[in-house]
């Protein structure tokens, strides 16, 4: 179901800093992803495709930079470019069109009126 917050990313300057204290306050498991500056986060029991049980999302880290420079969260919806186009008539503004992540889907950043940084993301189809 689209219009749901699906995952949540938090920027770093140090990255065994970050990774440690969210482990260690939280218990969360964090696992590089290889070939990419990124690590996955899992705040609960997750299946391949994502968290197994209602009740949380899971996210990602990753180093500081603009425009991501505080946490973000990120929506899901059916088309990227649709939503895009539909933030920007009602005052947001495209940070990073969409763009594919693996085999997975594919993800956007824009700026609402706020000023605020959010995320979308596409499910890829077959």
């Amino acid at each position: 179901m689209t219009g749901r917050v699906v995952h949540f990313e938090i920027p770093f300057d140090d990255g065994d800093r970050a990774r440690g204290f969210y482990r260690d306050a939280f218990g969360w498991e964090i696992a590089a992803v290889p070939g990419m500056d990124y690590s996955m986060v899992s705040t609960g029991p997750s299946a391949e495709t994502g968290p197994s049980e209602a009740g949380f999302v899971n996210g990602g880290m990753a180093q500081r930079e603009e425009p991501f420079t505080t946490p973000t969260v990120v929506v899901d919806v059916d088309d990227i470019d649709a939503a895009l186009e539909k933030i920007e008539r009602l005052g947001g503004a495209t940070l990073l069109a969409r763009t594919a992540v693996g085999e997975m889907g594919f993800s956007a950043y824009f700026r609402d009126p706020e000023g605020n940084v959010i995320g979308l993301w596409e499910t890829r189809t077959a």
